[in-house]
This record gives structure tokens, C-alpha cells and sequence, in this order.
């Protein structure tokens, strides 16, 4: 009989266990879905800023994390996680409670991504967009000029691409005050300090890392593994010679180059690497005209940064 009530109370025991760890669990693994915009960034960590109430919540990135782009109604494109940039607006879903969340799917839009990969790399869509005006502008011009020689209907489309020229520049400007705006988003948001860096070099034409490139990248990748939330910042580089679309592509190679081996032989995980930068022929480090210029172009800058909020943590 005593023995039964032991094995009675046993139960209950181990009955009241589970249901306070039931409890304990669903109070702190609820789905939680949240929307805002990414203000700050460590390896393995998001800050996200709410759009309803300006909370600041903590997203937890596992390797388990999927980032998602819509491309149609049921539908999504997996996205690397290194395109996670402070000032995207994303939606969240995970578990966890309202101010810190493990993060199941992260979903942005696909514009935002492209918008934010283009400032990260560096490059000024303004830029972009004035050249082919300016392009259009001259075009209209030579236009204006032929159509004067000609008949009066000609005058009448003279008249058009005169007006197609004004527009031209005030989509400039236009232009140019979206994107400043947008860029100071994106710059003021976070703050880096840089804790190591390394500059890898290329031969003409060429993305294959050096044998002493590598080592200097192993080093870097030492440094950085004993940091707490840090990220690794990539951008690719290339010289004046060829075309602009050519220096465009290989500047990406080299880059995404130098990506490919801090994965596959220094051990960083994805999540840690912020999406590779392809600068082209902007930012040389030295002037085009000498063989000695060219050579110091052809180049990859690597930072190790580390959020001043998590530095001063």
C-alpha cells in the first residue's frame, strides 16, 4: 500500500514538472511576428526597430534562418543572409517574447534589398541615373540642333526634346535628393569600428588570391573569431582598363572571391559577412596613368567592424 502511494506521488511529482516546464516554455517560445527596420547589426544578431510603437526587439539568427523575397503570391526567393543591412524594413517571424525574438523567416522587399546592396557596395544610384540623363540630355540636343535645319514639323519635336531636357533635369535633381535622403537613412542608423583590415591584391584581369593573400586573410579571420558580434565587410575594386561593365563584373568576382574563402577555409559563418560590395572603378586607391596606380586598383578591401553598441557593451 506504501509503496503505491510513493508511486502515486511520484507521479503527480513528475506531473507538476512538466506542466510548470509547459508553462515556462510557452511563456517564453510564443510566435511572435514582427515588422520594422534593421537599425543595427552584429554576427548573430538584429536589432529591429518596430514600425508600430518604436520598440527595439532583438532577432536571433540561427542557422536555421531563412530570408525570403516575395516573387509571387504564395511563393518566395531564399536570399543570403549576409543581405541583412541596417536600414532594410523586414517582417519576422519566430519565437520567442516581444523585445527578443529567435528569428524562423525573415521577408523584405525585393526593391529595399536592391536599394540597400547598392549603397552598401558604395555606389550612387544618383550617379547612375544622372549619366543617363546627361546622356538623354545630349541626345535631345543633336535632335534640336537637326530639327532647326529642317522643316517646321521637325521645329515642333525641337520643341519636344526641349522640354523632354528640362524634365531630364529636374529628374536629376529629383534624383539626387531621394537618394542623399535615403543614403543619410542608411549611414546614421550604425556605427562601426573597425578592428582589423587587410587588402588583397589581383592580377590584370584575374580574381585568384595569392598564396600571401590568403595568409593575410587567415590572420584576419583569427583576429575577428575572437570578437564578440562582429561582421566582415567586403569590397571588390578594379583598374581603368577595359569597359565599364567589365570592371563592374570583375570587381564583384573578387570580391565574392575573397567571401568564398573566409567560408570554406577560415571557418566564418555566413551570417557574420555583410553582402560583398562591387565598386568598379570608383574610390582608386592610386591614379589610373601608372602600371604601380593600376596595380594598387586592382583590389579587395576586408574590414572586421564591430558595433559600437556591442563594443561598448
Amino acid at each position: 500500500m506504501k509503496q503505491n502511494r510513493k508511486w502515486i506521488v511520484s507521479c503527480i511529482a513528475l506531473l507538476c514538472m512538466v506542466c510548470v516546464g509547459l508553462a515556462y516554455g510557452a511563456s517564453n517560445g510564443q510566435k511572435v511576428k514582427i515588422n520594422g527596420l534593421i537599425t543595427s547589426r552584429d554576427g548573430d544578431n538584429l536589432t529591429v526597430k518596430t514600425l508600430k510603437g518604436s520598440t527595439n526587439v532583438v532577432v536571433v539568427l540561427t542557422d536555421a534562418t531563412k530570408v525570403r523575397t516575395p516573387v509571387g503570391l504564395f511563393r518566395h526567393s531564399e536570399q543570403a543572409v549576409t543581405a541583412l543591412i541596417p536600414g532594410l524594413k523586414v517582417s519576422v517571424e519566430g519565437t520567442g517574447t516581444q523585445t527578443r525574438v529567435v528569428a524562423k523567416t525573415i521577408d523584405l522587399n525585393k526593391d529595399d534589398l536592391l536599394l540597400a546592396e547598392t549603397i552598401q557596395a558604395g555606389l550612387n544610384p544618383t550617379q547612375q541615373q544622372q549619366a543617363t540623363n546627361i546622356s538623354n540630355i545630349g541626345e535631345n540636343k543633336d535632335n534640336i540642333a537637326t530639327n532647326k535645319e529642317g522643316i517646321a514639323a521637325n521645329q515642333q519635336q525641337g520643341a519636344k526634346n526641349q522640354a523632354a531636357t528640362a524634365a531630364n533635369r529636374g529628374k536629376i535633381v529629383a534624383n539626387q535628393q531621394e537618394i542623399q535622403a535615403t543614403t543619410q537613412r542608411f549611414s546614421e542608423l550604425s556605427e562601426y569600428d573597425t578592428k582589423a583590415k587587410a587588402t588583397v591584391y589581383f592580377a590584370i584581369g584575374s580574381y585568384t588570391i595569392s598564396d600571401s593573400d590568403q595568409a593575410a586573410l587567415s590572420v584576419l579571420a583569427q583576429a575577428a573569431s575572437g570578437l564578440t558580434g562582429y561582421i566582415i565587410q567586403v569590397k571588390g575594386f578594379a583598374d581603368s582598363s577595359g569597359n565599364a561593365a567589365m570592371n563592374q563584373q570583375l570587381s564583384m568576382d573578387r570580391a565574392q572571391a575573397v567571401v568564398a574563402y573566409l567560408l570554406q577555409n577560415c571557418n566564418i559563418p555566413l551570417r557574420h559577412i555583410v553582402a560583398p560590395g562591387a565598386m568598379g572603378i570608383a574610390d582608386p586607391a592610386a591614379p589610373n596613368e601608372s602600371s604601380e596606380g593600376r596595380a594598387d586598383n586592382r583590389r579587395v578591401e576586408v574590414k572586421v567592424l564591430v558595433n559600437r553598441g556591442v563594443a561598448g557593451m
